[in-house]
């Protein structure tokens, strides 16, 4: 049997819906991450960045803008997982600016996926699953870079058959 981890990114605050604006409580790639892992078998590992993205929409915006312009790489909080024994990694997080977030490459350089087959699974406003399948096929190298699952944002509520067609096809039982 296939061991999976779950590794995911989100932000909860001010987001973009539908052109305008809406508080969450809960991040859209944290919602659908949760949906995963209710379905399958897996561990999960939550990337929370150290220094922690602003509540406001705009503001996260600007420094996504920085840290994409400077290629950086935002520092993680706390300790990192192994991959050891892992034979499939679901990679999550939003599409900001066509790409996933800085801090999805800190995670991915941190560690070697070698031998490892990645899902990347995206939430996204306007461009789909972004530039994710080739950024992940760069920061990790040896790995299998398989089918992905990207939704829209606004619609992850309610993206359970989506989700549960996705692990079908990609062949992880569910529950």
């Amino acid at each position: 049997m296939k061991r999976v981890l779950l590794a995911y990114f989100s932000r909860p605050g001010e987001n973009y819906y539908y052109g305008g604006r809406m508080d969450l409580e809960v991040g859209n790639t944290e919602v659908l991450a949760e949906k995963i892992a209710s379905r399958v078998t897996c561990d999960t590992y939550r990337i929370q960045a150290a220094d922690p993205y602003p509540h406001d929409y705009d503001a996260t915006v600007k420094r996504n803008v920085r840290e994409q312009d400077a290629d950086a790489r935002p520092a993680i909080d706390g300790r990192l997982p192994s991959l050891d024994g892992y034979d499939t990694i679901l990679l999550a997080s939003p599409i900001w600016n066509v790409r996933a977030p800085m801090i999805m490459t800190t995670f991915t350089e941190a560690l070697n996926f070698r031998g490892k087959t990645v899902h990347p699974v995206t939430t996204y406003a306007m461009s789909g699953p972004g530039t994710t399948e080739r950024d992940y096929a760069a920061s990790c190298p040896g790995a299998t870079i398989a089918e992905g699952l990207a939704v829209h944002g606004e619609e992850v509520k309610d993206a359970d058959t989506e989700v549960e067609a996705w692990l079908r096809r990609i062949g992880l039982p569910t529950r």
